[in-house]
């Protein structure tokens, strides 16, 4: 093995640099275009289009948070990488609304390039090491999605979709398949020797962006009425509380003491890899969900499945991060998920019937109990431990 003089060292190794919160800023623009693209596309397709958009977004992030969990942020190599990630992500971002449009190129062209640049960097960073072993094998599987994601870009639009969700399906395939290409070679999990304290706290800051994002959404409406009136500043409160209660039962389930779980790669990649991008996606309904609540008097079939959807989508999440890292499945997760899916079909079957407000603050009900039913076991747990 030989020396890397862009590794991370020393005590401070699970440290989150300057530069690394930086490179977050971008997505926060990020979550804002996906949240804008569902609700001006607000139908079955739409919401597959977003999910697909989602994904590459996701992935990107996420492969340059796994990149930095090895490179020393303040090194300024590291460092320029990290501005030009950035620059492709925000093409990526500006690109998102015409995806499917006009756009597809920029887009691809922006999440290809980083899917690129990463492995290279690494493989010439750690050259002579296994990480830069495992590189090369990721490195070959983004090739391999990526001529999807190239011929989706070219072929007509009715092609784009089935395509893109293709090249989605084979990034996201690539860990569980350990990177394996045969006649070549593999990258099983085991030969990444990663951080498990780094990797949380930038899944926890990144959801803090998704949080972010929410308020900016919420304002945003709000301040486009004119005037605060009432009613509306009660669906602000419900909406505000939705939040809060979601940031609340993350915390008490994925906040700082996580330290006693599975920190094995294989764990760490379903917990933050997997189990964040639906936890992340969660919190993005959720704040359409309230955009949408905000700017309708009457439900509509929309309206109901998405805000139901929200933190459907985030149990989810929870369900397998606890069972990737604590090797446990939350009874209160199935209870609160089954009360969710009777309080929607109860919804769409009276929905001439139910104010929007009523659908708030059940659905915040349900959120609420969960989140703190989260941070009394949890604290119960510790005290135990």
């Amino acid at each position: 093995m030989t020396t890397v003089p862009l590794a991370r060292t020393g005590q401070r190794r699970s440290e989150v640099g300057p530069v690394e919160l930086f490179f977050d800023l971008v997505y926060v623009f990020a979550i804002i275009q996906l949240s804008h693209l569902l609700i001006e596309h607000l139908s079955w397709e739409g919401a597959a289009q977003t999910i697909v958009v989602f994904a590459a977004v996701w992935w990107g992030w996420n492969y340059t948070a796994w990149a930095m969990n090895w490179l020393d942020p303040s090194r300024t190599p590291v460092q320029l990488l990290s501005g030009v990630l950035m620059l492709a992500a925000l093409g990526m971002s500006i690109a998102i609304p015409s995806a499917f449009g006009d756009g597809a190129w920029l887009f691809v062209g922006c999440y290809l390039f980083m899917g690129i640049l990463r492995p290279v960097f690494m493989m010439i960073a750690y050259r002579g090491n296994q990480l830069a072993a495992n590189y090369r094998m990721l490195l070959l599987w983004t090739l391999l999605a990526g001529i999807f994601w190239a011929l989706g870009a070219a072929l007509p639009l009715e092609w784009r979709l089935g395509l893109w969700l293709i090249a989605v399906l084979i990034d996201y395939a690539a860990p569980l398949a350990h990177y394996r290409i045969p006649g070549i070679g593999a990258a099983p999990m085991h030969l990444w020797d990663t951080d498990a304290e780094h990797l949380a706290e930038r899944n926890r800051l990144v959801f803090i962006i998704a949080l972010g994002e929410s308020i900016l959404l919420m304002g945003g409406s709000i301040v486009s009425h004119g005037q605060l009136s009432p009613s509306l500043a009660l669906s602000m409160l419900v909406g505000f509380a939705s939040l809060f209660v979601l940031w609340w039962n993350y915390f008490a389930l994925a906040g700082p003491d996580t330290h006693g779980g599975d920190s094995s790669t294989g764990a760490l990649r379903s917990a933050y890899a997997y189990a964040h991008a639906f936890m992340v996606l969660g919190a993005i309904l959720v704040a359409v969900s309230i955009e949408l609540r905000l700017s309708h008097d009457h439900l509509a079939p929309a309206v109901v499945i998405v805000t139901a959807a929200g933190p459907l989508v985030y149990l989810a999440g929870n369900l397998l991060f606890l069972r990737s890292r604590f090797g446990r499945l939350a009874r209160s997760r199935f209870i609160a998920a089954a009360v969710l899916v009777v309080i929607t079909v109860a919804a769409m079957l009276l929905i001439d019937h139910v104010p929007v407000i009523a659908l708030s603050v059940a659905v915040l009900a349900v959120t609420a109990v969960l989140a703190a039913h989260t941070a009394y076991t949890t604290a119960k747990r510790s005290a135990l431990e």
